[in-house]
């Protein structure tokens, strides 16, 4: 069976968009295949508009990952696992909050520091943290705070 030129070119093509794709899709599911870090737990009020994998920052530079969100049936809070780089100590007095960036940008994990001289382990949980603030519901408020006439 004889092939033409073109057809493995394109063949090859084709088989490149492939890998092309799959390696997007793993790298935007935030999917790795050895995590070098050590994870810290927190719970939240609301999570809107986070996901495994979104990036978790200190000072505005990427230290880490969501690697799982769970609901606990019992407080209905949303209970986050956080995947820490290596090498990044975090004071145990730090605060996680759930951030924006921007009125149209999606929402990231930050954690503040604090000044403790002592710092979190693997596996310990931040305690104190701070819910996504939902700005659909703080128009409404506004809406609803600005037009009544008492």
């Amino acid at each position: 069976m004889t092939h033409s030129t073109t057809e493995v070119i394109v063949g090859g093509g084709v088989l490149a968009a492939a890998l092309a794709f799959g390696l997007y899709a793993i790298q935007s599911t935030g999917f790795e295949l050895g995590t070098s870090g050590y994870d810290l737990r927190a719970s939240f009020r609301s999570l809107e508009g986070v996901s495994v994998g979104t990036d978790v920052r200190l000072a505005g530079v990427k230290v880490g990952t969501v690697t799982d969100i769970d609901l606990n049936r019992e407080t209905f809070r949303a209970d986050t696992v956080v995947n820490i780089d290596n090498g990044i100590e975090i004071p145990d007095d730090s605060s996680i909050i759930v951030s924006s960036e921007g009125l149209l940008g999606g929402n990231f994990i930050e954690i503040s520091p604090g000044g403790s001289p002592f710092n979190y382990e693997a596996g310990d949980e931040i305690l104190d943290t701070q819910g996504a603030v939902s700005l659909l519901s703080l128009l409404l408020k506004y809406v609803s705070g600005g037009s009544s006439t008492e």
